[in-house]
């Protein structure tokens, strides 16, 4: 036996808006695509998008390490997803992470690699 490709599945009420979503914001790029089921590849990873979905907020486990977090948050919004939580800038460290959610209710992350 042998791994082919990993793949991680999304839920997604409207299967355009989630593609373009996805593509859009980080740049993935559309390879396979029905109503029931697409993939965006983003940074060689790739998303399942499956439709039917209900549009309920659900934790996903997703993470998009961006080199660049704020530009990152303010993207986010452009395109249609909000942030689950405002951001934590009271501390004197920089910001290295955003709770998101897409337009679809899956919530996911943005970070930042801190600079030691």
């Amino acid at each position: 036996m042998q791994v082919l490709k990993v793949k991680y599945a999304i839920w997604a009420a409207d299967m355009d808006r989630a593609i373009k979503f996805y593509c859009d914001l980080f740049g993935g790029e559309l390879s396979f695509r029905t109503d029931v089921w697409s993939e965006v590849v983003i940074c060689g990873a790739t998303i399942g998008i499956h439709g039917d979905g209900e549009g309920k907020r659900t934790w996903t486990g997703l993470s998009f390490q961006l080199d660049d977090l704020r530009a990152g948050v303010d993207q986010l919004t452009v395109h249609g997803g909000e942030l689950a939580r405002p951001l934590d800038e009271s501390s004197e460290e920089e910001l290295h992470l955003a709770m998101c959610v897409d337009p679809e209710g899956n919530e996911f992350m943005m970070t930042q690699r801190r600079e030691h």
